[in-house]
């Protein structure tokens, strides 16, 4: 499975049914390059998630209606609801903890 890039217009509808993941991400940002290799191998593992990604400099709308001021943001959602909110590099095993209490 891969992580599927998003934007502002397609966004609501690839994350309204299930459990999704979104990395919030822009080019210059350091930790967002740290982040993106996590999600690609979780991606291969957790076949219950769709994995998203959003370039927050391409697409202002998504982040300013979740209020995200500060990259990587990860944004868990389960049916349509934000379930968990993470800000800042999470490694492979915090992650995979993390979406277990939504796929389970």
């Amino acid at each position: 499975m891969a992580v599927d890039v998003v934007d502002d217009a397609t966004f609501e509808e690839a994350s309204n049914k299930g459990v999704t993941i979104t990395d919030f991400w822009a080019t210059w940002c350091g930790p967002c390059k740290m982040q993106s290799p996590v999600l690609d191998a979780l991606s291969d593992e957790e076949k219950g998630v769709h994995f998203l990604k959003m370039d927050v400099d391409k697409n202002p709308q998504v982040p300013s209606e979740f209020g995200i001021r500060a990259i990587p943001t990860l944004l868990v959602k389960k049916d349509g609801e934000v379930v968990e909110r993470l800000t800042g590099f999470r490694n492979k095993e915090q992650l995979a903890k993390i979406l277990a209490k939504y796929t389970a």
